[in-house]
């Protein structure tokens, strides 16, 4: 028995050393390939097809289980792209990690200003508001719903610290978009490059061309966007001041981020701050409603086309369709990104699948 092993280890000594030897007189550096596998034997087949269907289940466990991230991260490269104008800009004169870094934390910054500028007020009138006297004036709207469903009393089951757990979580995903944002805008050049090299090399051009103008688009909304809902937030601030409607700065505030939200935002917003200014009187009131109808029509003919301008061009059915399935989809941060996607998805399906159509 030990003879017989013996043996059996000496020829696969001997046979590892052949392959050695050969390897050694090799002109190629990994040596040159066997026999192509047959690609069309039933078993190769079986294997290819089994290993396809336990890759997609694994990709799609991944994804659902990593979805949270993934919204963060999908988040952040939509703002570092809508960036990447003012950050192209400063890089004609800095490095481009001190340009984004600097566009960033301006941003930051203006933001923080205008919340610290805003703090005193919106801290007084929202301490006025929770006092809930809207909530109890007689004969008013907001009263008979307080009587209807005990609005003030649900109201006021609202803790802090049922508060105080959700803000944390938001604003811990908020620094992480920050800091991801920040990387990305940082490494866009090299992010864009390594996008486009996943295209086949005869059609990399023509991907790039379409990347390219799909990139303009969401910077073109995302400045847009943002500088719309500040002129909303200024022209309601000073409407509903004029008219002494009660916590115009919170209400104001209110109406600017919903209008970031296409469609669903300015209206919500606008139905809500009406039914305040019914407090002060019902004429007041209608007169609000009118306000935001006719701001609707002035944003989306005239404040949208100019600042926006033509880069970003949705037909109003799709862009409600979008804004819908966005907001099922991912909540308010799939209506605010639907507009942008649904114009990437318009301009791909036109210059893509029917421009191949028209062809055949």
């Amino acid at each position: 028995m030990h003879a017989r092993n013996g043996r059996g280890a000496h020829r696969a000594g001997h046979a590892v050393g052949e392959a050695e030897g050969a390897a050694s007189r090799q002109r190629e550096p990994w040596g040159a390939p066997g026999k192509p596998v047959d690609r069309r034997s039933p078993f190769f087949t079986g294997l290819l097809a089994a290993a396809g269907v336990a890759v997609t289940i694994a990709v799609v466990e991944v994804v659902l289980a990593a979805s949270d991230v993934l919204l963060l991260i999908g988040i952040a490269f939509f703002l570092a792209v809508g960036l990447e104008p003012l950050t192209a800009r400063l890089t004609r004169r800095m490095p481009r990690a001190l340009a984004a870094a600097v566009v960033v934390v301006t941003g930051l910054a203006v933001l923080g200003g205008a919340v610290a500028a805003a703090a005193v007020p919106l801290t007084d009138q929202a301490t006025r508001l929770r006092d809930l006297a809207l909530l109890r004036e007689p004969g008013s709207l907001l009263a008979q719903a307080n009587e209807a469903f005990g609005l003030e009393a649900a109201i006021r089951s609202i803790h802090v610290a049922d508060v105080a757990k959700p803000l944390a979580a938001v604003l811990g995903d908020t620094l992480i978009v920050v800091v991801l944002a920040t990387y990305f805008a940082a490494d866009f050049p090299r992010v864009r490059t390594a996008l486009y090299r996943l295209a086949p090399r005869t059609r990399r051009p023509r991907v790039i061309l379409i990347g390219d103008a799909v990139f303009r688009k969401v910077g073109a909304y995302l400045v847009g966007n943002v500088v719309v809902s500040l002129i909303a937030g200024v022209a309601t601030f000073a409407w509903l001041w004029a008219f002494g409607v009660p916590y115009p700065l919170v209400l104001a505030a209110l109406v600017a981020v919903l209008d970031l939200v296409p469609v669903a935002g300015s209206v919500a917003a606008g139905a809500g701050t009406s039914l305040v200014a019914l407090t002060v009187s019902t004429p007041v009131g209608l007169a609000t409603a009118g306000f935001f109808a006719g701001y609707r029509l002035l944003e989306d003919y005239v404040l949208l086309p100019k600042i926006v301008g033509r880069a970003v061009r949705v037909p109003a059915l799709v862009t409600v369709v979008a804004v819908l399935l966005g907001f099922e989809l991912l909540g308010v941060v799939g209506a605010f990104v639907a507009v942008p996607v649904a114009a990437a998805v318009l301009l791909v399906v036109r210059e893509v699948a029917v421009h191949r159509l028209d062809r055949t």
